[in-house]
């Protein structure tokens, strides 16, 4: 599920800086964020994001739940999914073996281990945890509106099947 509310989503967004504008002066100026603004880029532009990673321009990862086969299942094998390359495999420079990324050589180096945060409420910090809250808040960018539509149909539903019963 979702794990956060929609006020505390919005206050976690407003701790960020955004540049907006222009104004009515033409002045570009920075702004507390919204939800509905995308998340600031951690490389100043395309040629450093690509030599931060190996030459390869990371993907806006926005919808890929959606876009790919599996959703939030096929997020969390890829995040948990590192191991040495068996034999025979071999990997370029900057290369990392998972089997789960299609051709099994992957550019992104694996990213979660055990105990690299801290949960407030004491949960364990296992890799398997961080791939799980991290393929759950990459389903939740690609449809934030998911649980409202849900609510919707089920309402929609409950009212068309009173009218049927009525209707008799």
């Amino acid at each position: 599920g979702v794990s956060h509310t929609e006020a505390e989503a919005k206050a976690e967004a407003e701790q960020i800086t955004v540049k907006d504008g222009p104004d009515d002066s033409g002045n570009y100026y920075d702004r507390p964020g919204k939800l509905s603004d995308y998340f600031p880029s951690p490389y100043p532009n395309e040629e450093a994001a690509r030599a931060a990673n190996n030459g390869a321009y990371p993907p806006d990862l926005s919808y890929i739940v959606s876009a790919r086969k599996g959703g939030e299942d096929y997020i969390f094998s890829l995040l948990t999914g590192y191991h040495d390359a068996p034999a025979g495999v071999v990997l370029r420079e900057g290369q990392y073996f998972n089997p789960y990324f299609p051709g099994g050589a992957i550019s992104m180096a694996q990213v979660l281990y055990n105990e690299v945060i801290e949960y407030e409420d004491g949960t364990p910090p296992t890799q398997s945890q961080l791939a799980k809250d991290v393929a759950t808040f990459l389903k939740w960018t690609s449809e934030p509106e998911h649980d409202d539509r849900k609510q919707l149909l089920i309402k929609v539903i409950g009212i068309l099947g009173f009218l049927t019963v009525i209707s008799y």
